[in-house]
């Protein structure tokens, strides 16, 4: 498609990383689902282990869409983590005991936005399970730092932290070493991860005695920033040309 500058159209730089972020993770066995922007209170929350008194839910300022009664509440989707327990509710209505799978998407938060924080953004969320002793800690670890050098380069420094998550136990977070031009490199929080909660198993419908695994979820956005120096995650949703221009990727 021609511009009217005569330039050629280009791909924003966050469908590339999505493409890019499923192939990579299409080599190691992960496929992709998708679900709703809008969502249930049960998806969203309840089954991921976090009820309606739990800490957690404040951690997540929520934009709730007012209609209906509060056990049938829906609000625009915190996380991708949704589309997880829907993928786990698939694999137990088919019987199944082993699946990865991985769900971008746009996730939103009522929150202030600054240098790290957008109320909108896209995220990625995924997980793998199968029988006890099959997916542990260390194929989570594995996987993540497999993932992170493959995109990033072999040189990224990563560090893992313990951490809490409703869904996951014992959890971890993700910092990869970030540097922008002018500035001091610091760790930046990138991804939450762990072992699925047994809370959340049961919700979905499957055993915990038989089916067990890892899930994790960070914003695309953050790896962006890291991978080119862009210091403000805002930048991506301006809308302005000049910022995709600035990126090689035309479309084909």
């Amino acid at each position: 498609m021609q511009a009217e500058t005569g330039q050629n159209g280009r791909l924003h730089p966050m469908s590339v990383a999505i493409r890019d972020i499923v192939e990579i993770f299409g080599r190691m066995g992960f496929s992709i689902a998708f679900g709703p922007e809008i969502e249930d209170d049960f998806h969203n929350f309840t089954g991921l282990n976090i009820p309606p008194d739990h800490p957690a839910r404040s951690m997540q300022d929520t934009f709730w869409i007012k209609e209906g009664t509060k056990s049938d509440a829906h609000a625009l989707r915190t996380h991708t983590t949704s589309v997880s327990i829907r993928a786990l509710e698939k694999l137990a209505k088919e019987g199944g005991t082993r699946a990865r799978v991985i769900s971008p998407g746009k996730v939103f938060r009522n929150e202030a936005t600054d240098m790290t924080h957008e109320a909108q953004f896209y995220q990625l969320d995924g997980f793998a399970v199968g029988a006890p002793g099959e997916v542990t800690l260390g194929h989570l670890k594995g996987t993540l730092l497999r993932f992170y050098k493959e995109y990033l380069g072999p040189d990224v420094r990563i560090r893992f932290r313990p951490s809490f998550f409703g869904f996951t136990e014992p959890s971890v977070e993700v910092d990869v070493w970030f540097t922008s031009p002018g500035k001091e490199g610091r760790w930046l929080e990138v991804l939450g991860a762990g072992m699925f909660h047994p809370n959340v198993i049961r919700a979905a419908g499957l055993d915990p005695d038989t089916v067990q695994g890892f899930a994790f979820g960070g914003g695309i956005e953050r790896i962006l920033m890291i991978k080119y120096g862009i210091p403000d995650v805002r930048l991506f949703h301006t809308g302005d040309v000049r910022f995709v221009h600035a990126f090689d990727q035309e479309v084909t």
